[in-house]
């Protein structure tokens, strides 16, 4: 979970890899059109379902049982530490490249929250990555956020985990750099724990056919 997203600091090299023609932006008004609604339906108009009335007791309850690390927060902790992380990316028509980084975790914020330190050589480069991991327990979701020296932007991905595997769903949307636009693509990515010293990651996103394949995968061995 706590290098889950390290994937991300691929953007570029997943940009290339999964296809140009995935999610654009919907739809771009030029100047005069007014072909684009604005009016608003009934349905829009709609009033939101009023909000439970509770005493103060009760959101006081809640809101100690929102803010408490739970058993969650205590395997976040367990991934505290070195970790070498080898990984193998793929690009249609190209032979596999393999590299490797150092991941460095840590809990913060009263063991609340993970970060994790991503440092390595990407494309010939220095590459340096930050990321967050949250388990919001009233949403009952992991919430993972990305920065790196390789754009300017922020990933969000949320993901449920599944305890038959020991794995994290994760799901989310990448900005695509090569397109210019701003425009974005969606991925997915799995995390799994194999074991307390071995974790295996893997991410996911649409081909130049338009079929999923994988991009990226990083096997981490702790130190």
């Amino acid at each position: 979970m706590k290098h889950s997203i390290i994937a991300i600091c691929m953007l570029s090299v997943a940009a290339i890899s999964c296809n140009n023609n995935d999610t654009k932006k919907d739809a771009t008004a030029t100047p005069g059109d007014t072909s684009i609604a604005t009016s608003t339906t009934a349905a829009d108009k709609k009033e939101p379902a009023p909000r439970a009335v509770l005493d103060s007791a009760t959101k006081m309850k809640n809101w100690q049982a929102y803010s408490t690390p739970g058993e969650v927060h205590k395997m976040l902790a367990g991934e505290n530490g070195t970790w070498t992380g080898d990984m193998t990316m793929w690009e249609p028509g190209k032979p596999p490249q393999s590299t490797k980084i150092t991941t460095i975790n840590k809990m913060i914020l009263g063991g609340r929250y993970q970060v994790s330190t991503n440092t390595g050589n990407m494309m010939g480069m220095p590459f340096e990555g930050i990321s967050t991991i949250a388990y919001d327990n009233a949403r009952k979701t992991f919430i993972n956020t990305w920065i790196d020296n390789m754009g300017t932007g922020m990933m969000v991905m949320e993901g449920t985990w599944d305890d038959a595997t020991k794995t994290i769903n994760f799901k989310g949307n990448m900005v695509d750099p090569e397109m210019g636009d701003g425009s974005t693509k969606p991925i997915r990515q799995t995390y799994q724990s194999i074991d307390s010293h071995t974790q295996l990651m893997a991410m996911y996103c649409s081909g130049p056919d338009g079929k999923e394949m994988k991009i990226m995968e990083i096997k981490y061995t702790r130190k």
